[in-house]
């Protein structure tokens, strides 16, 4: 059988400098793709860059964007495609702050459609021209598993969230005939910089030490621990790869089992 590999593929990863982002681009490297970094921190990405594998002789690159600007996003995006391929591409990005819908900020849901659906939105556009004329493409969107279970304390992101899957399976029936597929990952409470940030957010808010409020949290997931974000990745790359090919429109929790429903 074939092994699981992207030799050749261009990928663009959003996000790519730490979490869930870094581990795809480490992950796609080991398995030949080029890789393309997107991130707002260019020092961040210059470092980056440097731990990514070349044993395939790829070449790596990296693009400057906030995805709080969609209009940055676009120019960096469309003057990059004018004389470049893109074969992949995972849309990842920090969720929203964290915080109850009731107390939720008008401004706080328009921040968030934009980096997250807007800029996928853009990117998809710019990517798939040419992803048609060649009868390949993959788009990956990294969200959360309040796709299918809303999350407390989550608002604005269990709102956002929604959408873009919905997006995103609007999209892959439109583009499943060009040999496009799109398809969403959902993440469980993974080890990143954002989990942390959840925890000592609940935590403030409930007079609780972050101890017992991780806790909690692991009491929730019947594997009972939270994931590493390179098991997200490896899911990641699964759909990017041909042993995915007839796989499109879908949502996979990478969870350890914490998800409620099937």
């Amino acid at each position: 059988m074939q092994s699981l590999n992207l030799i050749g593929k261009n990928t663009l990863i959003c996000g790519a400098t730490q979490g869930i982002g870094s581990a795809t681009a480490l992950l796609f490297a080991e398995l030949g793709a080029n890789v393309i970094l997107m991130a707002r921190n260019e020092t961040k990405l210059q470092e980056k860059i440097k731990d990514l594998s070349k044993s395939s002789h790829q070449n790596h690159t990296y693009l400057v964007a906030d995805f709080a600007n969609p209009t940055q996003v676009q120019e960096v995006i469309e003057k990059y495609i004018q004389s470049n391929v893109v074969h992949i591409v995972v849309n990842n990005t920090g969720g929203p702050p964290a915080g109850e819908i009731q107390n939720a900020q008008i401004q706080e849901f328009r921040n968030a459609f934009e980096q997250h659906l807007i800029c996928n939105h853009i990117i998809a556009q710019a990517v798939l021209p040419k992803m048609k004329e060649l009868g390949f493409g993959r788009i990956i969107n990294i969200i959360s598993t309040s796709v299918k279970q809303p999350l407390k304390g989550l608002g604005v992101s269990n709102t956002i969230r929604a959408a873009v899957a919905n997006w995103a399976k609007t999209l892959s029936n439109e583009v499943a005939k060009y040999g496009i597929t799109v398809n969403n990952v959902l993440p469980g409470a993974t080890h990143t910089e954002r989990l942390q940030s959840i925890i000592q957010n609940k935590s403030q808010k409930t007079n609780q030490n972050e101890d017992t409020v991780t806790q909690e949290m692991l009491h929730e997931i019947p594997m009972q621990r939270f994931a590493k974000p390179e098991e997200i990745a490896y899911a990641v790359a699964f759909l990017a790869s041909d042993w995915a090919s007839y796989i499109t429109g879908i949502n996979v929790p990478v969870d350890g089992g914490r998800t409620g429903c099937l």
